[in-house]
């Protein structure tokens, strides 16, 4: 029999239906996964044994009375800026530690009645502020296909442990790029919906007109499968009828393999009407205008606590806050302006029947103990200016055997077509490459 932890949400349904498994033999196996890889890993921050003991037992007496759910028995993850109840939501801060949800987010409420089994809470980096979740307070992340490397993040810990089989899917956010970071750099596939598509209620939020919840999955499957429970019903729009590039990669340290990826996906996509995509701004600008506009966003929520505790803080988080908090005002006024024709020429650009292709970061993951590039969200950041959805999608190992992925972003509301046209790259690009772990 496959091995429990490969099998997709499919396989996990055929195989409950059929009798060969059960979904506390499953989430045991999760258990004992974790128990024995994630030390070495450090993708979780709080495990509910009991909880999902008792949920599998649950999921098992429906699955027995023929009312099995959509994500009946599927174990699941979530970033520990996210409620889940009864255990600490940290949001990766030193000055959460201690504080427990008295209930769910909504996003895992919704997901718990679909018949998901939560294991627990993921790691991610400082206040979701930065991209590599070496975070000085619950510990360094790894990539499961690499020892010492960043899994990206801010939702280091969601891809980490999608990566490494210790969960079938997890929740992240993604204020700059912070779930199709993380899917890139570990080599699976991560959706940033629609900004609003699902509710962000019981989040911590860095940036509440750039966050959004989204899931991180080993298949393209299994990411339409739990984004359906997730998002709120609304008007799809039409599949993509015409494929957006941006002119230019120049500034922005792409590495050869990302482009070699990024080029492999146009040509499998060379039956679609192609139009250039020029911003009047560069990408560089675009995203250092996001990351003033969502670090002084953040500077008011966690005014108290640099208040009467910055200690709490690491130096990392304070020096960004204080760098932003000093911008002046001039300056914020011109990343404002940046931020109003990005999202402006973005929307004009994609209208209602485009997806603009991009690689989902100029570099694979890199080592914890490298300086981190300041290029990691370039990409990522039009699609959060914009409040559009985009997918990440693996594309291969670069020639040092390290994941890369392509995005695309798609129209409001255009989560299935976008997802219908992913499928054609992944088909084509066959990127997906499991981890050693799995």
């Amino acid at each position: 029999m496959t091995p429990l932890h490969q099998l997709d949400i499919a396989g996990l349904r055929a195989a409950y239906g059929a009798g060969d498994v059960t979904p506390a033999q499953v989430v045991d196996h999760y258990l004992a996964r974790i128990d024995a890889h994630d030390p070495a890993i450090r993708s979780y921050v709080g495990i509910d044994i009991a909880g999902a003991r008792a949920a599998a037992v649950e999921s098992g007496a429906r699955i027995a009375a023929g009312r099995a759910l959509p994500l009946e028995g599927v174990p699941v993850a979530v970033k520990s800026n996210i409620a889940v109840r009864g255990l600490e939501w940290n949001a990766g801060m030193a000055a959460r530690r201690g504080i427990a949800a008295d209930e769910d987010a909504v996003a895992v409420a919704r997901l718990r009645a679909a018949g998901a089994i939560v294991l627990g809470t993921l790691n991610m980096h400082e206040a979701a502020l930065g991209a590599t979740t070496d975070n000085p307070w619950f510990g360094r992340t790894m990539n499961p296909h690499r020892a010492g490397y960043t899994p990206g993040g801010s939702s280091g810990g969601s891809g980490a442990a999608v990566a490494a089989g210790l969960c079938v899917a997890a929740l992240g956010t993604d204020t700059l790029g912070s779930v199709r970071i993380p899917a890139a750099y570990n080599g699976v596939y991560g959706i940033k919906p629609t900004h609003g598509a699902i509710p962000d209620a019981g989040l911590v939020p860095l940036s509440e007109w750039l966050d959004s919840i989204g899931p991180i999955a080993r298949s393209i499957d299994d990411l339409e499968a739990v984004l359906a429970v997730l998002a709120d019903p609304a008007p799809a729009a039409p599949p993509p009828a015409r494929l957006l590039l941006l002119d230019s990669f120049d500034g922005l340290g792409c590495e050869p393999a990302v482009l070699a990826a990024y080029e492999r996906a146009a040509v499998l996509l060379a039956d679609m009407p192609k139009a250039i995509f020029a911003p009047e701004d560069g990408a560089a600008d675009i995203r250092f205008a996001g990351f003033v506009v969502a670090a002084r966003e953040l500077i008011d929520h966690l005014g108290p606590v640099r208040a009467q505790a910055p200690e709490s803080l690491s130096d990392e988080l304070r020096f960004m806050l204080d760098y932003a908090g000093g911008v002046p005002a001039a300056d914020v006024a011109r990343a404002e302006g940046v931020i109003a024709r990005t999202r402006a020429g973005v929307r004009a650009a994609i209208a209602g029947d485009g997806a603009l292709l991009m690689p989902t970061a100029p570099q694979a993951a890199f080592a914890h103990s490298r300086r981190p590039p300041v290029t990691q969200s370039a990409f990522t950041a039009f699609a959060n200016i914009a409040g559009l959805p985009a997918i990440s999608i693996p594309a291969g190992l670069d020639g040092d055997g390290m994941p890369v992925a392509v995005q695309l972003v798609g129209a409001p509301g255009g989560e299935a077509g976008l997802i219908a046209l992913a499928r054609r790259l992944d088909a084509g690009l066959a990127g997906f490459v499991p981890s050693p772990l799995i």
